[in-house]
């Protein structure tokens, strides 16, 4: 069972349109009970930091999803879902994210904010899931990674920024594979197979 977890603050029936056209069932769940049996984790996120680990928390989902990383769950995080996997954010000052990354998501200073369009991805990492092409962003913050070995891809927007990073079984964007067309897509399918 793939599962999109809904805490409140994600864009979940955009990702599950998107997984259903590549032949991929899921469920919507924010059940803990479907977080210790889900074989894949989806965290989408649109939304204020604070807000949504108010949300996480009060609906007993953080320490589920943490025990399913650990655990080496394949685990996608995007937008938002990316932001609250780091210690804190500049949108959510003295709330504390997950935590599972050290670092913190910071706001741009400069261009119109929040940034929305499509950007060019170029990957970091090496490994079949990132390819170059172009997805679509909205966010007014992006994460600064203390171990820059985990960034996985970067974009430009007044200046270079990780759009996406990778770690063991954890993969998490920050651009919209949903809303990303057939490069999205592809990115979809090419996580489902790692």
């Amino acid at each position: 069972m793939i599962a999109i977890i809904d805490y409140g603050a994600g864009n979940i029936g955009s990702v599950k349109n998107a997984l259903d056209r590549i032949g991929v069932s899921s469920v919507i769940t924010s059940n803990p009970k479907d977080i210790k049996t889900a074989e894949r984790i989806i965290l989408p996120g649109v939304g204020a930091f604070g807000a949504a680990m108010d949300s996480l928390r009060s609906k007993g989902l953080e320490e589920p999803l943490k025990a399913a990383l650990k655990r080496g769950v394949p685990f996608l995080g995007i937008c938002l879902g990316l932001q609250i996997l780091f210690e804190q954010s500049e949108e959510s000052i003295g709330v504390k994210g997950m935590e599972i990354f050290k670092g913190r998501a910071i706001r741009f200073t400069e261009g119109k904010v929040p940034q929305i369009g499509w950007n060019r991805i170029i990957p970091k990492a090496k490994g079949e899931i990132f390819r170059q092409g172009y997805a679509y962003f909205v966010n007014s913050y992006y994460v600064k990674p203390e171990d820059k070995s985990i960034i996985a891809a970067i974009t430009d927007y007044y200046g270079e920024f990780a759009c996406a990073v990778q770690c063991k079984n954890i993969t998490a964007v920050q651009f919209h594979p949903e809303k990303s067309g057939e490069y999205g897509m592809g990115f979809l399918r090419r996580w489902m197979e790692c």
